[in-house]
C-alpha cells in the first residue's frame, strides 16, 4: 500500500462515518490539530503513540499503522501554483507580502530564515458580523545563516548586527 492509497482509505472512513476533523484530532490527540490532519492528509508524520491512536481508530493494519509512523514525500499532490482558490490565496499572500516579510525579518533579526521545522501555528475562527473571519497565527525560530570561513571579526553567523 502507498502513502496515497492509505490517505485515501482513511477519507473514505472519515465519510462513512461522518466523523469531523476535530473529532479524529481529539481521539488521536498528541500535536496540533494543523499536525493531526496534515498527517491524516500525507503530509505530516504520526508518532508511535498517534499511530496506535489512528489505527484503533479507523481499524488500520499493522502495516498501515507503521506507514502512518514514516516520514512523507510533503508537498506531493498539490500543483504549482496551486489550483485549489483556498490554497491559492495562501500562495498569493506569499507572493505578494513575501518580499515585506523577508524585509521586516530580516531588519528585525538579521540574515536567515523563519524555520517551518520548529514552527507552530494555531488557526482560529474570529466571529464578525460581517463574515466570520479565520485568524492564523504562525511561529517559527529564527534561523541565522552561517557565514562558513569567517575568520577574525567576521561574523559567523547572520545575527542582527547592533
Amino acid at each position: 500500500m502507498t502513502r496515497a492509497d492509505l490517505t485515501e482509505k482513511l477519507l473514505d472512513l472519515k465519510r462513512e462515518k461522518s466523523w469531523t476533523w476535530k473529532y479524529i484530532c481529539e481521539q488521536i490527540g498528541g500535536m496540533s490539530p494543523i499536525m493531526v490532519t496534515g498527517a491524516i492528509l500525507g503530509q505530516q508524520k504520526m508518532t508511535k503513540s498517534m499511530a496506535a491512536a489512528a489505527a484503533k481508530l479507523f481499524g488500520l493494519s499493522k502495516s498501515e499503522q507503521t506507514l502512518l509512523n514514516e516520514v512523507p514525500m510533503r508537498g506531493t499532490g498539490t500543483p504549482m501554483p496551486p489550483t485549489d482558490p483556498l490554497i491559492y490565496r495562501f500562495y498569493e499572500l506569499v507572493l505578494v507580502n513575501g518580499p515585506a516579510w523577508k524585509a521586516l525579518i530580516e531588519e528585525e533579526f538579521g540574515d536567515g530564515i523563519m524555520s517551518a521545522i520548529d514552527f507552530d501555528m494555531v488557526m482560529e475562527r474570529l466571529p464578525d458580523p460581517k463574515g466570520d473571519r479565520v485568524k492564523i497565527t504562525m511561529s517559527g525560530k529564527f534561523l541565522p545563516f552561517k557565514y562558513y570561513g569567517a575568520t577574525g571579526n567576521a561574523m559567523a553567523y547572520g545575527l542582527k548586527e547592533e
